[in-house]
């Protein structure tokens, strides 16, 4: 039998986790699994010529499906059967066959599988195992193949294979033999060509390598890990097979798109910049022969600017149609006949709406949460204050309805996981709306080291994590504090991740400020989650000690003990609720297990909730319920 991760002995058992959930007595018109049971229906995508739409649906017994439905004769066929193991993507391949990814109790280690659009032919792709399978690009010029990078040959290091998506055969296109300075990025371009590589060189530079024969690839860029330059799409509507859209910050703090010729190493043009934001996102029409459609950005929410002509008209009929939603374009048929707009809001979940490009008609195809009316939904505010040391942070605030009619609300301090280069961003958060519904706000702080602000604001939270970036977080707690809208004596903080360790790290820092706390795979000691990071990361253990902490220079290993809060569990006074998935491979279930078993031998009773069928962060419906009606009993019993 198969041994379980982690101290055995040190979860709490469910029927002691039951009796938390039951701290949360009152009756509210929304249930928990309002918010996070998942949608009977999702996912929905078009095959590539229109003829069939996907979808996940929901069956009793909570396993997500596949299902296609022809769209000529209404005829629905289940194609993929969600089992043990879950779903974790799916897409269509061509017109006939479907991927999708799996991997074992969210270890990360993902397998490709395909199958037929009738359910038949299904095929594990990647049968190997302890390998992690990524997707590089569909060929949509060769139906039967795709490229996929493994880290089959050296666990430490990916390499790219073309690879049949009906047989299973493999091509190895490109050796990556040198693990200490190796490749860690591909580019190929629609054909499947290989046009391009970055490659790590001495821990902490990247050499842009670029080839203009094919087989020939020198370096074009020497960079800093921290300078951004990276290919988005070749400029195939130009007659210059060098041409391509770049995304740089070499000369400028926020990140910037050019159109750039990679043989003559020079700018083209500045095609769109922010003078606030950093920008990233394009999308080109292949159907037009690759014309570019739009810009986006995220600023304090997300924009989209047209530009060609087609675009400005298709963007002008779904803003007027829907003026009060952010949308997305979901998918669209290779023919562009077909769209499918995904609506949001912060008081919307979401709809998926059919847009009829021939016709001009909007249909609404589903909504993911009938159950929950945006009328009662929390509205999600901007904030903007100064840090301590005169810094300009953003984030944002949910109120429950009681704060709008000037209560001090007990309210939920929740920063983001990451850190570097994560930010929070404006829409529906079902957390921060299951909060509200309880009489709770939400505080979102996109502390120092947060991306999307720049180079400089992220680079100013490097080796200051646990430190001026947990700083920002208390600046941001006492602006809403001054503000009027929170009851200063009831504050919880919660978090996942990065997440999961500032809420270990406040509760030690700064004791007095919190009322009790939720650990979601959250780091414990700096030490042992350097040392047990998976192999893939390990060429990338420079960066990560340039970001976080050194151990190797004296200063910075004072700092890392300073900061680590399994070193201060005396410091710990309120409550602490800790919760992990056993098979995390990031955050190690031993860093949950260290802080729980420190916390015990003081005599603190600390709940412990570890589900031995998750990674980083739960992704079974039942799992993720019985954490929420968990949590909202812990916050029944200390905040209220």
């Amino acid at each position: 039998m198969k041994t379980r991760p982690g101290n055995i002995k040190l979860p709490t058992p469910d029927s002691e986790l039951e009796k938390l959930a039951k701290e949360d007595a009152t009756a509210y018109p929304y249930r928990i699994e309002d918010y996070f049971a998942k949608p009977l229906a999702s996912a929905f995508k078009f095959s590539p010529n229109g003829t069939y739409l996907s979808y996940k649906e929901k069956d009793e017994n909570k396993k997500n499906h596949v299902f296609v439905k022809n769209l000529e004769t209404d005829k629905v066929t289940q194609v993929i059967t969600e089992e043990e193991e879950l779903i974790r993507g799916y897409a269509w391949a061509n017109d006939s066959r479907l991927i999708y990814v799996m991997d074992k109790g969210g270890n990360e280690d993902y397998h490709l599988f395909a199958i037929d659009v009738d359910g038949k032919n299904q095929k594990d792709l990647t049968p190997f195992d302890g390998v992690k399978v990524n997707i590089l690009r569909n060929l949509k010029e060769d139906e039967d193949h795709m490229i996929i990078s493994m880290n089959r040959n050296n666990p430490q290091i990916f390499e790219p294979y073309k690879i049949n998506i009906v047989t299973g055969e493999l091509k190895q296109l490109y050796k990556n033999e040198d693990a200490a300075n190796p490749i860690s990025g591909y580019e190929f371009d629609k054909d499947g060509n290989l046009k391009g590589f970055t490659k790590l060189r001495d821990g902490v530079y990247i050499d842009l390598y670029y080839t203009t024969d094919g087989e020939n690839y020198n370096v074009k860029k020497e960079l800093n890990w921290k300078d951004t330059f990276s290919i988005l799409s070749f400029n195939y509507a130009s007659t210059n097979p060098d041409e391509a859209y770049v995304l740089s910050n070499l000369d400028s703090d926020k990140t910037e798109i050019y159109l750039y010729d990679l043989k003559a190493d020079k700018v083209v043009k500045k095609l769109f910049s922010n003078d606030q934001y950093d920008v990233s996102g394009l999308a080109l029409s292949r159907h037009r022969d690759y014309q570019l459609d739009y810009f986006s950005y995220l600023g304090e929410k997300r924009h989209i600017i047209p530009v060609s002509d087609y675009y400005k008209e298709l963007h002008n009929k779904i803003t007027t149609k829907f003026p009060q939603y952010s949308y997305s374009i979901a998918d669209k048929t290779d023919d562009e006949s077909k769209y499918l707009i995904f609506l949001q809001s912060d008081k919307l979940y979401g709809k998926y709406y059919a847009f009829d490009a021939k016709n001009n008609t909007f249909k609404l195809l589903y909504n993911l949460r009938p159950q929950l009316d945006e009328n009662d939904m929390a509205e999600m505010r901007s904030i903007t204050f100064k840090s301590r040391d005169g810094k300009t942070i953003h984030g944002y605030i949910t109120l429950p309805k009681e704060a709008l009619s000037g209560v001090k609300v007990p309210v939920i301090v929740n920063p983001h996981g990451g850190p570097q280069g994560i930010r929070d961003s404006w829409g529906f958060n079902p957390e921060a709306q299951l909060f509200a519904s309880r009489g709770y706000a939400t505080l979102q702080v996109n502390f120092r080291i947060s991306g999307g602000y720049g180079r400089a604001f992220l680079e100013s939270g490097f080796k200051q994590i646990g430190r001026k970036a947990m700083n920002d977080v208390e600046d941001g707690l006492q602006y809403v504090i001054e503000k009027g809208w929170v009851d200063k004596n009831k504050v919880a903080i919660y978090g996942g991740s990065h997440g999961g360790y500032a809420v270990l790290r406040g509760l030690t820092k700064t004791p007095d400020l919190y009322a009790c706390g939720v650990d979601y795979v959250g780091v414990s000691n700096l030490f042992t989650f350097m040392n047990s990071i998976p192999p893939y990361w390990k060429p990338y253990l420079k960066i990560i000690k340039e970001i976080w902490y050194d151990p190797e220079v004296p200063e910075e290993k004072t700092i890392m003990k300073e900061v680590s809060p399994v070193f201060h569990i005396d410091k710990m006074t309120k409550p602490l609720f800790v919760v992990q998935g056993a098979n995390d491979p990031r955050v190690n279930i031993n860093e949950s297990d260290q802080i729980v078993e420190g916390l015990r031998a003081k005599g603190v009773d600390v709940p412990y909730m570890v589900k031995y069928d998750e990674g980083h962060g739960f992704a079974k419906e039942e799992n993720t319920i019985a954490l929420y009606k968990a949590m909202m009993g812990f916050y029944a019993k200390h905040l209220k």
